[in-house]
């Protein structure tokens, strides 16, 4: 199976296709990850995956969904991911990165909701367009802020590394803030981050610039895009090829395919594999690799992904919650090769 065979990106190799999605846990204290975020991440390592990504994490306090989510915008959250990350790597054949991320006016919420300014803080955005009509207006940020957040992922991303993560991926999805910043429709400005297409990526593609410049030749890097928002005159499919061939073009390694998070009520059609078909496009128009994800759930479904060319990574995200032993459960049909715990051989047959 193409699933369980390992894939180079740049020097780092990984052992299977199965990738732990980052997934929110709303658990840290202060931006700093707990015992809960140890266990959670060291138990999918445990079960086989081949790269976990640790959920996103907020280059800057103000930069993250909830006061509840992870940072790393100082040295004691990079030395409490450390110790994740060390045990992933003495105890797993799992490799582990982080995504790093700015939540811009999708940020100070709880349950979906945005707090009162008294108990969250001021939001900001590439233009004064609130997501939802019930929300407050976000800040627009001037030319000299953008620069400074150009300069927090950078940080964020050498502390990163100073942990010890293999890959570093960049969040430009779900109506973050450099998803805000490539939709026309959250990112209306006149300079030269808004108006063109080549303004609206400008944001993103100086960010992967910033963060490169730290990356050698170990250390991979992924970003999320959405590859759609769902709406008319919106970022879409064909602006994605545009900007994957751009990003190929920057030393970006792979295109983590999802969609949507930008437009407040957009309808999403969902069905097993739904943005698989975003991956694939993207994958077969520019030739850089892909990961494809949402609602993918057995290692069936995801060699298919893998046969048909689809994608090269199949990041997984609720099954492995309800069940973090997936990878090396589809490994045992087939007698594939797959990282499984030697305290626990006694249990293979």
């Amino acid at each position: 199976m193409i699933l369980y065979s390992p894939i180079q990106l740049r020097n780092l190799e990984i052992k299977n296709r199965w990738v732990m999605s980052p997934m929110c846990m709303y658990s840290s204290n202060d931006g700093v990850a707990t015992d809960f975020h140890y266990v959670h991440y060291g138990s999918r390592a445990q079960g086989g995956t081949g790269l976990l990504i640790v959920e996103a994490t907020g280059v800057v306090p103000e930069g993250r969904i909830t006061n509840k989510c992870m940072g790393l915008w100082n040295d004691e959250q990079g030395k409490a991911l450390k110790k994740i990350v060390d045990f992933v790597h003495e105890n797993s054949d799992s490799k582990i990165g982080i995504q790093l991320a700015h939540a811009g006016r999708k940020a100070s919420t709880w349950n979906g909701k945005q707090l009162p300014l008294e108990e969250g803080w001021e939001t900001v955005a590439p233009s004064k367009i609130p997501y939802s009509e019930e929300e407050r207006i976000p800040h627009e940020l001037t030319i000299e802020e953008i620069k400074k957040l150009v300069q927090d992922f950078q940080d964020a991303a050498k502390r990163a590394l100073e942990a010890g993560f293999d890959l570093i991926e960049i969040h430009a999805a779900h109506g973050y803030l450099v998803h805000q910043f490539l939709s026309p429709l959250s990112n209306v400005r006149t300079d030269e981050y808004g108006g063109s297409f080549e303004n609206r990526i400008r944001f993103l593609v100086e960010i992967v610039e910033a963060v490169n410049e730290l990356l050698d030749d170990n250390h991979p890097l992924f970003v999320r895009i959405s590859g759609t928002e769902y709406a008319e005159n919106g970022w879409n499919i064909e602006e994605s090829v545009q900007l994957a061939e751009i990003l190929k073009t920057k030393n970006v390694d792979l295109i983590d395919v999802s969609s949507g998070g930008n437009i407040h009520g957009a309808k999403i059609p969902l069905f097993d594999g739904y943005q698989v078909p975003l991956a694939a496009k993207i994958k077969s128009k520019t030739g850089i690799k892909t990961g494809a994800v949402g609602l993918i759930k057995s290692a069936k479904q995801a060699e298919e992904i893998l046969q048909n060319n689809q994608a090269d990574l199949i990041f997984v995200a609720r099954e492995l919650l309800r069940n973090p032993y997936l990878p090396v459960r589809g490994s045992f049909k087939n007698n594939d090769d797959c990282f499984f715990p030697h305290q626990y051989d006694r249990a293979k047959n």
